[in-house]
């Protein structure tokens, strides 16, 4: 053993107030070790996907072939094509896919990071919402994607239908692939936003009555949204999107209402009558609310 040399410590734990409070310093160091867990489970996934690459491009590339098949079917005089243009682009395609697929499935890791950095923030009884969170965000993301990826063909066949006659529409791969990846991705992300409504609530940040106030505001943001992220501009995949989405935000309004009753931050009106007369505290010394001075 060389002298002067230090033996590696161990990682030091979190400082962590009695009162559940952490200094800054901690809280970025936290997020640190967060993101490089969640990058870590990422970049192992996409190796691991790098060895699948010829699966998945065939996956990939199945709703163009199904939505050509389906122009041709009907009639269409459609001569259209997915081709490469450059020396590096078949490389870089095989990164690109290898990547989106390593996020796909390392997505319960990196969900799971960001719920555990939000989650020394919250009381014990709250956080048995971890469980429901790792068990539930995982299977959102991936139905997501797999509407999305149901909703490719389609939105295809429309757009490759505006092909004048006697045209070829000679696709790019790498422009293909990134319309699909983007779509994908926006399906899978958009699902996962009820969730995260319903961790505001969690968190304090949102009540479920204001959920409820602004619903229809937020139903119309919803489908702008829809209409704005799906990037075939079909009305299908809009309606595929956006439906669901609200579907789900309803829902996460309804826990966040159920969560903030049984914290006592919102009465269950349902349970009481409308003649009932509310009571009164008639004990209570309103001097005791005053603050206590200087003297005391």
């Amino acid at each position: 053993m060389v002298l002067g040399m230090r033996l590696p410590r161990g990682r030091k734990k979190p400082e962590v107030a009695p009162d559940g409070t952490m200094p800054l310093r901690e809280h970025l160091r936290e997020l640190r070790n967060r993101l490089i867990k969640a990058v870590l489970a990422i970049f192992i996934a996409s190796v691991v996907a790098f060895f699948f690459y010829d699966e998945l491009f065939d996956l990939l590339t199945s709703p163009y072939k199904d939505g050509i098949r389906q122009l041709i079917e009907n009639g269409e005089d459609i001569n259209a094509e997915l081709t490469l243009t450059g020396v590096t682009d078949a490389f870089t395609l095989n990164l690109k896919v290898s990547l989106v697929a390593g996020i796909v499935l390392a997505s319960p890791i990196w969900l799971w990071q960001i719920w555990a950095f939000i989650m020394p923030g919250l009381h014990d009884n709250e956080r048995r919402w971890g469980v429901v969170f790792a068990a539930v965000a995982g299977p959102l993301f991936a139905i997501g994607i797999g509407t999305g990826y149901y909703v490719l063909p389609k939105g295809i066949e429309i757009l490759i239908s505006f092909t004048p006659a006697d045209v070829s529409n000679l696709t790019s791969i790498t422009g293909y692939l990134n319309f699909v990846l983007r779509m994908l991705l926006v399906f899978g992300v958009a699902f996962e936003i009820p969730l995260f409504v319903l961790l505001l609530n969690l968190a304090g940040i949102v009540k479920g009555r204001q959920l409820g106030e602004y619903r229809p505001w937020i139903i119309v943001v919803v489908f702008i949204f829809a209409a704005v992220a799906t990037p075939s501009t079909d009305p299908i995949s809009m309606l595929f999107l956006a439906v669901p989405m609200t579907m789900l935000f309803v829902i996460s309004e309804v826990l966040a209402r159920l969560i903030d009753r049984r914290r006592g931050i919102e009465p269950d009106y349902a349970t009481l009558d409308d003649e009932e007369q509310s009571q009164l505290d008639l004990d209570h010394d309103p001097d005791d609310d005053r603050p206590s001075s200087l003297e005391d």
